[in-house]
């Protein structure tokens, strides 16, 4: 049954999690490698990780032998790969040349959007809230993630080169932050006072 306040909560709680708005310097930086993110691509592929994890994620980790934890500590080290990039001004994810669209799906639709995180909290998100609820606040968040990636260039030009340097290093910084925080969380579920 469709419940406005659960709608609201489960889109507040996604929208907390993809953090679209703290991507955007990732984003930016990854369109400049590959050329151009398809916008449609990426959401839509995001979206569908979404909805198969919201309705069968544990079974699906679970026909590879994978655990939520072992998929959140490998999402958290591509998280801290690409927050070492923007740090350090290395180049890990390398665009490739005959591919037209890989940068909409690796890594922005997985791990940026529909990152372990995400995927982990939707898994979470059915034990309190009813599955179309959850649906409908994926669907929320993904039409504004859309937005998002489609304003990329506008949004380039109106923080210009340096505010664009300055907020990819705080990010990335924040990047390296969730990837340890995560690993810690799911490697060491138990902390040994």
């Amino acid at each position: 049954m469709i419940d406005f306040k659960q709608i609201l909560s489960v889109s507040l709680i996604l929208f907390s999690v993809i953090d679209i708005l703290g991507s955007i310097p990732i984003i930016i930086n990854l369109r400049k490698k590959a050329g151009h993110i398809q916008s449609e691509k990426a959401t839509l592929a995001a979206g569908l990780l979404m909805i198969l994890f919201l309705l069968g994620g544990k079974s699906i980790l679970g026909l590879f032998g994978i655990g939520v934890e072992d998929f959140a500590i490998a999402g958290a080290l591509i998280i801290f790969a690409l927050g070492a990039e923007m740090i350090l001004g290395i180049e890990i994810f390398k665009p490739d040349p005959d591919a037209t669209s890989g940068a909409s799906i690796v890594p922005i639709a997985f791990p940026l959007i529909a990152g372990a995180g995400t995927l982990t909290t939707i898994l979470t998100l059915k034990a309190e809230f009813a599955q179309v609820n959850i649906a409908i606040g994926i669907v929320l968040n993904l039409i504004f993630v859309y937005a998002v990636l489609k304003s990329t260039t506008w949004l380039e030009r109106k923080l210009g080169k340096t505010g664009l340097d300055v907020l990819r290093r705080i990010f990335g910084i924040i990047l390296l932050s969730i990837a340890v925080k995560i690993f810690k969380s799911n490697a060491f579920p138990m902390d040994i006072v």
